[in-house]
């Protein structure tokens, strides 16, 4: 009756680790697929080190996918378009 009272007081799940980073047109992809309602969400870091800082992107999108190794396969193809249209403007 009342779940979202339920979801109210619950922890959210970690991202899913162990999925290796990729290097991509001088950019650092990292997926992290997320546990949502036992399926994956589609979430990761895009980052880059520019004069010594570390640049980070998050990207995290409403696809929800039946396995974490799919969620991470895709974060890393969408992660690529965005860097190849985007570019450095992803920090701005």
């Amino acid at each position: 009756m009342f779940n979202w009272l339920k979801r109210l007081g619950r922890k959210e799940a970690a991202p899913s680790a162990g999925f290796a980073q990729e290097t991509y047109q001088g950019f650092a992809i990292h997926p992290e697929p997320l546990p949502d309602g036992g399926q994956y969400r589609l979430h990761g870091r895009i980052t880059r080190l520019n004069n010594g800082e570390l640049q980070e992107y998050r990207l995290i999108r409403a696809d929800l996918l039946p396995s974490a190794e799919l969620a991470a396969e895709l974060m890393v193809a969408k992660a690529k378009r965005m860097i190849d249209e985007n570019g450095s403007r992803l920090f701005d």
